[in-house]
């Protein structure tokens, strides 16, 4: 059986996946256009050619990181479920499940470049802000289903707030797990966050399940 050969990426798509690497290991302010490029094997020239300046790839690398996350949660297996407060709760567990590696593997590039550059480029936190959002609106969806599904839950919150909730903890995991050189915290900040969801739903943590 033979597969058939890919078409080599463009200097713009490697550009934009050097940005995703290193930026997440080292930051926007310190990573350079020559960093870029060498990552990438393309020359200043090409780097000048695709965008106006270091800001303009920031907006596309945020552009592209939203596309690349949605695609990789679009076929994630909680889908699968049919109780959509079990599609939320398998969402936090498949976030859980993917915190591996080194720092940069698994943490946001968006909420990286947030911290950087949110008052220093307004159209960079903007795109960033985007990729975030648009991720909440994903789970926000199954979030309101399951409010529908058990008991018509009536509630003092949204739907739209609970679901940007759960980013505001997974970015505050990243910044922790920062912090305290790995994983672990974060899968913690997780752990606490399904059991804060299940007493909202009025749903017990399983047995076996701490």
């Amino acid at each position: 059986m033979t597969t058939e050969p890919q078409p080599p990426a463009s200097a713009r798509q490697r550009l934009l996946d050097a940005a995703v690497l290193i930026v997440r290991q080292k930051g926007f302010a310190a990573t350079s256009v020559d960093d870029l490029c060498r990552e990438a094997g393309v020359t200043k020239g090409a780097f000048f050619h695709h965008f106006a300046s270091k800001d303009a790839l920031g907006v596309a690398a945020a552009d592209h990181w939203s596309t690349m996350t949605g695609g990789f949660f679009a076929d994630a297996p909680y889908h699968h479920h049919a109780d959509p407060l079990q599609r939320v709760l398998g969402y936090l567990d498949f976030r859980r499940a993917i915190l591996q590696g080194t720092l940069p593997e698994f943490t946001c590039l968006a909420g990286t470049l947030l911290q950087e550059v949110h008052q220093s480029s307004p159209a960079i936190a903007a795109a960033c802000d985007a990729a975030i959002s648009l991720h909440a609106e994903r789970i926000e969806a199954d979030i309101a289903a399951a409010m529908a599904q058990h008991g018509g839950l009536k509630a003092d919150w949204t739907a739209a707030s609970l679901a940007l909730h759960t980013q505001a903890v997974l970015q505050g995991a990243f910044i922790l797990a920062k912090a305290k050189g790995g994983p672990a915290i974060a899968a913690d900040s997780i752990d606490h966050l399904q059991r804060y969801i299940r007493l909202l739903f009025g749903r017990p943590q399983p047995q076996g399940k701490d």
